[in-house]
């Protein structure tokens, strides 16, 4: 069964009632348990109530589901946050001249004051995001990179502290 289907296909209905959007679903195990984590957001921010209404709610109508998850799981419901993971073609588009944090799977090689550097972590800002060849733009002071997003292992909104 595809349980991150599944889930959006449950949570759906809670978060149109209350116009929150489904941010994103993961399933995966963080210490030897398997967790369902659930990431909505709204105009404004998700408060703590909005998660544990919901939470509650979908473990409600999860477990009315006949075989959804065979082992044992837990179910966590969220806020995607502040410095949130850009993951779908969505995230992109609405994350356009924000500054992102990334990091490639291989470093690249550039030059800069005159010096060969090579690194594979960046702070810019996302200046474009083409979904039909999925690239990602950064810019960087006076330059622009253009990167696939298969070349990307993660790249987030980046909050400078």
């Amino acid at each position: 069964m595809d349980y991150v289907h599944r889930t959006e296909e449950l949570v759906m209905p809670l978060l149109e009632k209350r116009s929150f959007e489904l941010y994103d679903i993961e399933l995966l195990k963080e210490g030897g348990t398997q967790i369902l984590r659930v990431y909505i957001d709204k105009d404004g921010g998700i408060t703590s109530d909005d998660t544990a209404d919901v939470c509650r709610e979908l473990s409600d109508l999860i477990d009315k589901e006949k075989n959804f998850i065979k082992d044992a799981y837990t179910l966590e419901v969220s806020s995607p946050g502040l410095t949130r993971a850009l993951k779908k073609p969505e995230h992109f588009s609405k994350s356009i001249g924000k500054d992102v944090e990334f990091k490639l799977f291989s470093p690249i090689t550039y030059e800069e004051k005159g010096k060969k550097l090579s690194a594979k972590e960046f702070v810019g800002i996302l200046k474009k995001y083409d979904e039909s060849t999925d690239t990602v733009t950064i810019g960087f002071d006076d330059k622009e990179l253009e990167i696939l997003r298969k070349d990307i292992s993660s790249i987030h909104l980046w909050i400078d502290f």
